[in-house]
């Protein structure tokens, strides 16, 4: 039986960018209404022990954190002579301002931190940290950047909008184009979070790979035609086909050169080669960084086997990707597929050249494996050791093992 701190737990887990979300329409504001579910998550901790956990988490919550916003604005309010805030709080159900298309609250939150006032990398962060609740080092690992620089790139995104004044307010619909860029990394960030945790003991976490696939379908109702959107929901149905076949009985993860083709989702396939197409109908000369992604994707969806893999596609497309996005985490995609073509000594060479990543447990991890591979042990044990030091996640961790344990082939 769960028990109430476990169910709160739980519910902030899974309900934390909905309830805070929420608070944002109706506060306006991202600080007080931060600070109002975490007074709400403490209120939960202290009567669902004594009362019994509610019928409704998420409606608990929300209303108590509505609650400790009214509180905490009245005493402000108080301080500094402002009333307004404290008497619109009070309104039971505050809907959507009625000019914007974007009627989901998660949803407007994401384009509400996509302020074009602010830098694409700082959008980001703030989006991560915020909708995800994704602390400063998981917010790094994603970024593929040290946590110092996380920490300095949100500290100067909340001083900006502070300095500049710069409100929380939903965009009007002419803004929503400006701001699409930073919408589609932060939800294609928050669907990485999920589909590869950056820390824990879980293959995936489903609540955020399920997010950010409602959201990747909510933008393509909100803009059909773009192909950054097509190409992003795309992606994420051709790697989330895979959800069942991605974890073995011992709960460790699997690679896909291990997994069970037939246990993967072929209708999520099916619409993702789909959207594919049509994503590549629409880039005939400029391609998009997301439609060439979910192309590679598409590759592995359409092989009968992982030896009947088109590498050859896969490393062509790959390159396609780099001259639009030569990324570290695009040319470790690339060295992936080049050690898989070409052989590990070829991968590692590759691998080896791509700069600033030595902070990425993943590069690390990828680096043990092909050493092994090499067999060269003895370096692949200093990687391995460092992959675990840079917080490679424990499932992973047991997958990299079984990998070093077994015979090495090139």
């Amino acid at each position: 039986m769960t028990s109430p701190v476990d169910a709160v737990e739980r519910a902030v887990r899974e309900e934390f960018p909905r309830i805070l979300a929420t608070l944002v329409r109706v506060t306006g504001d991202v600080g007080l209404a931060e600070d109002a579910v975490q007074d709400a998550v403490e209120r939960a901790l202290q009567t669902w022990p004594r009362d019994g956990v509610p019928d409704e988490p998420r409606a608990w919550l929300t209303t108590a954190a509505r609650r400790c916003a009214i509180d905490r604005a009245r005493r402000e309010s108080l301080r500094h002579g402002k009333e307004t805030q404290a008497v619109w709080l009070q309104d039971p159900d505050p809907a959507p301002p009625p000019e914007s298309v974007v009627r989901d609250d998660v949803l407007r939150l994401v384009f509400t931190c996509c302020h074009p006032a602010l830098s694409t990398e700082a959008q980001v962060a703030l989006s991560l940290r915020t909708l995800c609740g994704l602390t400063t080092a998981e917010v790094a690992r994603a970024l593929l950047i040290p946590e110092a620089t996380a920490s300095k790139r949100l500290t100067r995104a909340k001083q900006k909008i502070a300095d500049a004044h710069i409100p929380y307010r939903v965009p009007s619909d002419a803004e929503l184009p400006s701001r699409l860029r930073g919408v589609l990394a932060t939800v294609y960030l928050v669907f990485n979070e999920g589909y590869a945790p950056s820390s824990g003991d879980t293959v995936v976490r489903q609540d955020l790979v399920d997010e950010a696939i409602r959201l990747g379908r909510l933008l393509r109702d909100l803009m059909p035609d773009e192909p950054g959107v097509l190409g992003l929901l795309a992606l994420m149905l051709l790697l989330d086909c895979r959800r069942a076949a991605r974890t073995a009985a011992d709960g460790s993860a699997l690679r896909l050169a291990d997994q069970r083709r037939h246990a993967w989702d072929a209708r999520m396939a099916a619409e993702g080669v789909a959207l594919v197409a049509e994503g590549v109908r629409r880039t005939p000369v400029t391609p998009d960084p997301y439609v060439v992604q979910a192309a590679i994707a598409g590759c592995h969806a359409l092989a009968p086997s992982y030896e009947e893999t088109d590498w050859d596609a896969i490393v062509s497309w790959y390159d396609v990707l780099l001259t639009i996005d030569a990324s570290p985490a695009a040319r470790l995609g690339r060295a992936a597929a080049i050690a898989e073509r070409d052989g590990a000594a070829a991968g590692l060479a590759e691998v080896q050249a791509i700069d600033g990543l030595d902070h990425h447990a993943w590069w690390h991890g990828a680096q043990a494996e092909l050493l092994h591979r090499l067999g060269r042990d003895d370096e692949a044990l200093v990687e391995r050791g460092q992959a675990e030091r840079l917080g490679l996640n424990a499932a992973a961790l047991r997958t990299l093992d079984a990998s070093l344990a077994a015979p090495p082939s090139r």
